[in-house]
C-alpha cells in the first residue's frame, strides 16, 4: 500500500507531501517548500526514511527548501521538467521580494520529462509534462493504487493560476484535457495547496473544466 502524509508549510500553505510505504517506512518529499525544521521533525518523528525529493514545479513555495532538505539528509532532487530551471534559479530572488527567509536556488540532479517513470520500494510512478501554471510542471501517477500528485495543475474545484511568469491559461487548460484527465475519473489526487479530490468529481462539477 501506498500512504501520504500532508505538511502545509511556508505562508502560502503550500502542501509539502511525504508518500511512503507504511511496511518499510521508506518514502519520498514532494515539493519541500520552506519551514525545512518542521519537514524534518515529522519525518523522525514518523521514522520515515527518505529515498528522494521529487518537484512538480519551480516555484518558491514547492522547491523553496529543497536545497536544504537535500544538504540535511544527503537526498537526490529529482523532477521538474528543465524547462522549469529559469524558476529553480531566481528563488532567492523571489524570497526577497516575499520577506521569505532560509529559500535557496537549487538545480535539481535529475530533470524529469514526458514518459519518465520514478520510484521508491516498489511503487512505481509515471511522469507527465503538464506545462501551463508553470513552463516545467510535472505530475507524478500512481496507476496501481490510482493515485496521482498533481501539483499546482488541478485544484478541488479550481486549477493553478497561469498570470506567474512563464504561466500560460490554454497550455494549462490542454494539460488537463490531454494528460491528468485521462487518468481515469476513480483517480484520487493530492495537489499543491487545499484539499485533494478525485479526477470524476472534477470533471463534473469545476467549473474551469467545462467544455474540455
Amino acid at each position: 500500500m501506498l500512504q501520504a502524509g500532508i505538511i502545509p508549510v511556508t505562508p502560502f500553505q503550500q502542501n509539502c507531501t511525504i508518500l511512503f510505504d507504511p511496511d518499510t517506512k521508506e518514502g519520498v518529499l514532494v515539493d519541500p517548500g520552506g519551514d525545512v525544521d518542521v519537514i524534518l521533525q515529522t519525518v523522525q518523528e514518523n521514522g520515515i526514511t527518505l529515498k528522494a525529493i521529487w518537484l512538480t514545479h519551480g516555484h518558491i513555495d514547492h522547491a523553496g527548501g529543497a536545497k536544504e532538505v537535500k544538504e540535511a539528509l544527503g537526498l537526490e532532487i529529482v523532477g521538474p521538467h528543465e524547462d522549469d530551471l529559469p524558476l529553480l534559479q531566481v528563488i532567492e530572488d523571489r524570497g526577497r521580494a516575499f520577506n521569505i527567509e532560509g529559500v535557496q536556488n537549487v538545480t535539481p540532479d535529475r530533470f524529469l520529462k514526458d514518459g519518465d517513470t520514478v520510484s521508491f520500494g516498489e511503487h512505481e510512478f509515471q511522469v507527465f509534462h503538464t506545462p501551463g501554471h508553470s513552463p516545467g510542471h510535472v505530475i507524478y501517477f500512481n496507476k496501481a493504487q490510482n493515485f496521482a500528485h498533481v501539483g499546482d495543475v488541478l485544484f478541488h474545484g479550481s486549477i493553478g493560476r497561469t498570470d506567474l511568469p512563464g504561466g500560460n491559461h490554454q497550455q494549462l487548460l490542454d494539460s488537463i484535457r490531454d494528460k491528468v484527465l485521462p487518468l481515469g475519473d476513480a483517480v484520487g489526487f493530492i495537489c499543491g495547496h487545499g484539499p485533494g479530490g478525485q479526477i470524476g468529481e472534477e470533471r463534473r462539477s469545476n467549473p474551469y473544466l467545462r467544455g474540455l
